[in-house]
């Protein structure tokens, strides 16, 4: 008998109380960064029942009325009435944020002044070194149209059109909080075949009956997701349904759990499929290479993908504070390569790409507001044109090297 594996993601919805936390660090970012492009951020939220701390540290030509910022955050994600568990009118703000430490700043500030103007691109990317130590990891496989995992793919996709039918009153009685959870069976080819268990947990009025709001949620929810997302290519007519396990989910977002920045790392990136590095991505401006590099070793792995260089990918990069090169740059292909090494993969990533950060940065076009819509939803394998590290515009210039190393 083939071996049958079973490998499981989740997600979580605008309205959790650590994506609620995720998405006011991020605005917070946005708006700094849209007044001053080389404004250094790094800034937490915390919440609980009725009440918000914003702190972290911040250098910035720029200036944000947090208060507004938080307020505009939950109007928008649909937390407006104390009925629900949190008004964004009433709720308490305290913000505690001080300027970025002038000896990690030294270590990423750019030239200055007439330096600045005058310096070449690599004078510019050798003098801007990394913002922190660390290790980064991008990921890519074939087995998704957007070359992510099927698992993490289905759970953010669900989790997005949970929102939506809930914003648009498709399904009645929806609160803003919610979470979804995919299992699916791999064949021993490492191939999916099956969409073996869908699991949605979500908020709701409490006149909302169990047995309707499963059905509407098959329906409205369940059912476009994984005929869009799977195709013909993985069977998904037979696979067991979970709605809200416990009964019932009246009480939700922070009212009934704490949220955190950063909390939710292996849902913004690839469900497990790959490793994660010690650093979340959510209110860190692109100097800091916790989010920077992250992206760009996305970038990397899917480029190699795309090329047809390997089905599945890993990438890692490392750094040290205060300087420009990676100290490490490591390429897994788990023996899918294909008619190449391993290697030679390697060797092409190297000539390919440039991992300074100041080169991340120009490349990626980072130094814009772009980071509100990262942070519900997941960071990878979306459409969006500003997700510039989801390109695969180096993957031709990637072949052309892995040929001349043949």
């Amino acid at each position: 008998m083939a071996e049958r594996r079973l490998i499981t993601a989740e997600s979580v919805t605008e309205g959790h109380p650590d994506k609620v936390c995720d998405q006011v660090s991020d605005a917070i970012l946005d708006d700094l960064i849209a007044q001053d492009p080389h404004s250094h951020v790094a800034v937490e939220t915390s919440a609980a029942t009725g009440l918000f701390f914003v702190f972290g540290e911040v250098s910035s030509a720029g200036y944000t009325d947090i208060q507004t910022q938080v307020r505009s955050v939950l109007r928008r994600i649909g937390y407006t009435s104390s009925q629900i568990g949190l008004d964004a009118d009433s709720c308490g703000v305290t913000v505690a944020i001080s300027e970025q430490s002038p000896e990690i700043n030294q270590g990423v500030a750019r030239l200055k002044g007439a330096g600045e103007s005058a310096a070449t691109r690599e004078e510019r990317y050798e003098a801007q070194g990394a913002g922190d130590q660390g290790v980064m990891f991008g990921y890519a496989c074939d087995e998704t149209d957007v070359l992510m995992p099927l698992p993490i793919l289905l759970a953010q996709r669900l989790a997005y059109r949970l929102a939506q039918v809930r914003k648009q009153d498709i399904v009645p009685g929806l609160r803003p909080d919610g979470k979804t959870q995919v299992t699916i069976e791999y064949d021993d080819q490492d191939r999916p075949v099956s969409v073996e268990t869908v699991l949605i947990s979500t908020q709701h009025d409490p006149d909302v009956k169990r047995g309707w709001l499963e059905e509407e949620l098959r329906r409205e929810v369940i059912a476009p997701v994984l005929d869009e997302v799977c195709g013909r290519r993985v069977e998904h007519e037979g696979y067991r349904l979970l709605v809200n396990p416990t009964g019932s989910f009246i009480l939700g977002g922070p009212a009934a759990d704490a949220g955190l920045t950063g909390r939710k790392i292996i849902v913004d990136t690839y469900g497990g499929a790959a490793h994660h590095g010690g650093g979340a991505f959510s209110g860190k401006d692109p100097t800091k290479v916790d989010r920077s590099a992250a992206y760009a070793a996305r970038w990397v792995a899917k480029n190699i993908v795309a090329a047809g260089l390997a089905h599945k990918v890993e990438v890692q990069v490392a750094y040290a504070i205060g300087v420009a090169d990676p100290v490490s740059v490591n390429v897994e292909t788990y023996g899918t390569e294909q008619g190449v090494s391993r290697d030679q993969i390697q060797q092409a990533v190297r000539q390919v790409f440039d991992l300074r950060p100041a080169a991340i940065i120009d490349e990626l076009d980072l130094l814009r507001p772009i980071y509100s819509k990262t942070a519900a939803y997941g960071h990878f394998g979306r459409t969006d044109p500003d997700f510039t590290w989801e390109h695969t515009d180096k993957a031709e210039e990637l072949k052309a090297a892995v040929a001349q190393l043949a």
